[in-house]
């Protein structure tokens, strides 16, 4: 991190991408990583994000949301953008936005054989709902508390991670989805 005086003479933190605090860094089991330059430079209403997708893996699970409007750039690697009901294969250079509300379902899956890179950016909103089609589940964010409904009414625990392995009714292997009773 170095300090750059500006023009005003006052000094802003200046970040480098390899080197960001490490609570604006996350990893999962698999090696999907996160690099949220925005939370590291201190923005408030903007999230920006670097996501490394591995080979076999995806960027998030399946989802929309109501609020929050995101743009995506393909800066490395190639895959497939799920957008809705089309599989859209994607490469360096490659963006798109994504308004907010209109029901615009996404992830990237990593159908190459190097990293798959995307430059994520997105509002930051104090409320926003989530549907995860695939899922049949929620996740409502209102007044700094985040609940997660099964679209079936039935109560369960569940995480957004999109690795994660998911059982379903059927009995399907999971570590994310638990049934509390």
């Amino acid at each position: 991190m170095e300090n750059k005086p500006t023009q005003d003479g006052t000094v802003k933190k200046l970040y480098h991408i390899d080197n960001l605090p490490q609570d604006a860094v996350w990893r999962d089991k698999i090696g999907l990583c996160t690099r949220s330059l925005g939370q590291a430079a201190g923005s408030r209403n903007l999230y920006v994000n670097i996501d490394s997708v591995p080979p076999g893996a995806y960027s998030t699970r399946f989802h929309s949301h109501s609020q929050q409007e995101e743009f995506f750039l393909v800066l490395e690697g190639c895959g497939t953008l799920h957008l809705n009901d089309d599989c859209i294969p994607v490469k360096a250079g490659d963006f798109f936005a994504k308004p907010a509300g209109e029901g615009i379902a996404h992830t990237f899956y990593n159908s190459g054989e190097k990293p798959l890179v995307l430059l994520d950016v997105g509002t930051v909103e104090k409320e926003d709902t989530c549907i995860y089609p695939r899922d049949n589940m929620l996740m409502h964010k209102s007044n700094g508390i985040t609940r997660v409904f099964r679209l079936d009414s039935e109560e369960h625990t569940w995480t957004s991670e999109p690795n994660e392995e998911v059982v379903d009714e059927n009995g399907c292997t999971t570590d994310s989805l638990q049934v509390l009773k």
